[in-house]
C-alpha cells in the first residue's frame, strides 16, 4: 500500500507498482492527476485481490485504529457490508446456543479456498492458510464481555428478534472491531454505558423483558 514515504514520480520516473495493493492504488492516483506517472509490472497488474479488499485488510491491521489487534486481520465491513454474508452464516448456531458460535477455520476456508491464489498477497490470507494447514483454531481476541456472574443467553435474544448491531454495534461498517459506545438514559438523567446492568435492565423495560434479577444472575 501506499505510504507518507511513497516517493513521486518526477518528469522522468514513473512509481512502480511493488504489489497488487499498491498497483490499484497508483491506478487510482493516476487517475486524478493525469501528470502523476506509473508503472505496473506484469506480475502486479491484477485484478485480485480487489482493492477494496486491500483497503479492508489495511484498515482491520491498523494498530491506531479503536480495538484489539486480532491474529488475522478480519474485516467485518468487507464482508458483512459489502458482500452481506449473514451474521449467522459465520457465527452458526447463535439463535439456538446461549453462546455465540465462533467460526472455525474450516468456515473461512469454504470460501477462500474457492478463490484466487492471488489473495495470498494479503498476510491475513496466509495467515490464515497456515492455521488451517497445520490444523489450528484462530484464537480471536474477546471484545465484548460481561461479568461470569451475568448469564447472557444469545438465543434468547435472537430468538426475540433483537439484532445483532444492538450490542455489537454496526459491524458491517466496520473493518476492525471494537466496543461501540452507546449511552442509554433512565429518566431521572443518569447515563449507563454498554453492557454495564443498567444498559441491559433499561433495554428490557423498554422491550417488556423480564427484570427478574434470576433472569440473568442465576
Amino acid at each position: 500500500m501506499l505510504g507518507a514515504g511513497t516517493p513521486s514520480a518526477s518528469d522522468d520516473a514513473a512509481v512502480v507498482a511493488s504489489s497488487v495493493c499498491e498497483a490499484h492504488e497508483l491506478r487510482a492516483r493516476a487517475a486524478e492527476d493525469p501528470h502523476f506517472k506509473i508503472e505496473i509490472p506484469d506480475e502486479f497488474d491484477q485484478q485480485f485481490p480487489s482493492r477494496d479488499a486491500c483497503l479492508s485488510h489495511e484498515a482491520a491491521g491498523d494498530e491506531e485504529a479503536p480495538g484489539p489487534l486480532q491474529p488475522i486481520e478480519f474485516s467485518h465491513r468487507h464482508h458483512a457490508g459489502s458482500f452481506e454474508i449473514d451474521c449467522q452464516y459465520c457465527h452458526s448456531n447463535t439463535d439456538v446456543s446461549p453462546s455465540a458460535g465462533v467460526p472455525s477455520v474450516e468456515v473461512c476456508m469454504g470460501c477462500h479456498l474457492q478463490f484466487s491464489p492471488a489473495y495470498d498477497e494479503l498476510q491475513g490470507i496466509q495467515t490464515l492458510r497456515e492455521h488451517w494447514e497445520q490444523k489450528k483454531p484462530i484464537e480471536w481476541a474477546q471484545i465484548h464481555r460481561v461479568p461470569e456472574h451475568v448469564q447472557f443467553r444469545h438465543n434468547r435474544h435472537a430468538q426475540a428478534g433483537v439484532d445483532c448491531q444492538t450490542c455489537h454495534g454496526p459491524v458491517e461498517e466496520l473493518d476492525k472491531l471494537y466496543m461501540t459506545k452507546d449511552t442509554k438514559w433512565w429518566p431521572w438523567g443518569l447515563p449507563t454505558q454498554k453492557l454495564e446492568m443498567g444498559w441491559c435492565v433499561q433495554c428490557h423495560r423498554q422491550e417488556g423483558a423480564s427484570q427478574d434479577c434470576n433472569t440473568c444472575h442465576y
